[in-house]
C-alpha cells in the first residue's frame, strides 16, 4: 500500500466527532416560529439555519438553506385553474409566515460515532455540502465539506504522498 492510498483509508477510519464544528453556539440556529424576516435576515449572513423545536434542547426538525429561500422569493406560477388555497410557500402568496413554513423536514443526518467514509457517502449521495450531527434527534454540531477538506489537507502535509 502507498502512503497516499494509507492517508486516504486513515481519514476515512476517522469519527464525525474528531472533524465536526462542536461549537454549538456558534451554528446558524432559529426556532421553528421564528419570524421570516428574521429568518432572511440571518440567511444574509450565512447560507443555512438549522431550525429546532426550542434553542435549550436543540431538538432536529429541520434546515432551511439559500435554495429554500430562493423558492419563496420566486415561486412557481400557479395555473388560474386553481380552486382554493395554493400549497406553495412564499412571500408572494403570502404564506410563509415561520421558520418552520418553508424548512426542510427530510433531513440527512450523521452522528458523531460514524466514521468519516460513510458521512462523505451521504453528502456525495444527496448533494449535500453540510451534515447535521445529532444525538438521540439532538442537534450537538455540524459536519461540513470545507472541514473535511481541510482536515484532509492538513493531514496530506504530515504524510506527503
Amino acid at each position: 500500500m502507498t502512503k497516499g492510498n494509507k492517508l486516504i483509508m486513515d481519514f476515512y477510519k476517522l469519527r464525525v466527532i474528531q472533524i465536526m464544528d462542536k461549537r454549538v453556539w456558534d451554528l446558524p440556529i432559529l426556532e421553528e416560529k421564528e419570524d421570516i424576516y428574521h429568518v432572511l435576515s440571518v440567511l444574509g449572513a450565512r447560507n443555512h439555519i438549522w431550525i429546532v423545536k426550542n434553542k435549550e434542547d436543540k431538538a432536529l426538525l429541520g434546515v432551511i438553506t439559500e435554495n429554500d429561500v430562493l423558492s419563496i422569493l420566486a415561486p412557481k406560477q400557479l395555473s388560474p385553474y386553481v380552486f382554493g388555497i395554493p400549497d406553495i410557500h412564499s412571500l408572494k402568496y403570502g404564506n410563509a409566515k415561520t421558520a418552520a413554513d418553508i424548512m426542510t423536514k427530510k433531513l440527512i443526518t450523521c452522528s458523531a460515532d460514524d466514521d468519516i467514509k460513510s458521512a462523505l457517502d451521504k453528502m456525495y449521495d444527496y448533494k449535500l455540502r453540510r451534515l447535521p450531527v445529532v444525538k438521540d434527534k439532538k442537534l450537538i454540531g455540524e459536519l461540513t465539506l470545507n472541514q473535511l477538506i481541510r482536515k484532509y489537507y492538513d493531514a496530506s502535509q504530515y504524510n506527503p504522498v
